[in-house]
């Protein structure tokens, strides 16, 4: 599918004016230092994606494909971080919107303690000041693997680098 399509990769609320919904969405979209909401229902639909697969997953019969299926949805859903080790394929029902918010670079660039708030974090992440595995990342959303995690970084050549730099996190 071409990026130019109109097609969204995200699904809206079915009712627009919900207080309850809206305060909650609100909450997240500040936590996460998220754009906007459509961000926050990229996620919920990424989750949805993810829970219809399980679902079916679970409702196969035929044991010996079901087996294999399942072993490598549960392998990617691990490698992202999305599940534990030691999680199994209901583990995965349980799931909240929160869990796949936390795999964005930018949360991860916040939880490393490389920027003061979230949205701190994504402005680095925009302007070119991180790097995952010596490659420069300027997407907020992009989802982290486990093993990447380590190597989330600032970029050698930006002013950042220097730990008395004005916008540096004060805890490091």
């Amino acid at each position: 599918m071409a990026l130019g399509s109109n097609t969204k990769f995200y699904e809206t609320p079915n009712h627009p004016y919900q207080g309850e919904r809206i305060s909650e969405e609100s909450a997240l979209t500040g936590q996460y230092g998220l754009k906007n909401k459509e961000e926050l229902w990229r996620a919920q639909s990424e989750l949805r994606a993810y829970r219809r697969e399980a679902r079916k997953l679970l409702g196969q019969t035929d044991a010996e494909g079901a087996a294999k299926e399942t072993e490598e949805f549960l392998a990617r859903l691990k490698r992202i971080g999305v599940l534990d080790e030691t999680d199994s394929l209901d583990d995965i029902l349980s799931l909240d919107v929160t869990d796949i918010l936390e795999r964005r670079l930018q949360t991860v660039v916040y939880r490393k303690g490389l920027a003061n708030t979230t949205s701190q974090a994504r402005q680095f992440v925009s302007h070119g000041h991180v790097t995952v595995e010596g490659q420069r990342v300027t997407r907020p959303s992009k989802k982290v693997d486990v093993s990447e995690e380590g190597s989330v970084e600032f970029d050698s050549t930006s002013p950042l680098t220097d730990e008395l730099h004005p916008e540096r996190a004060e805890d490091q």
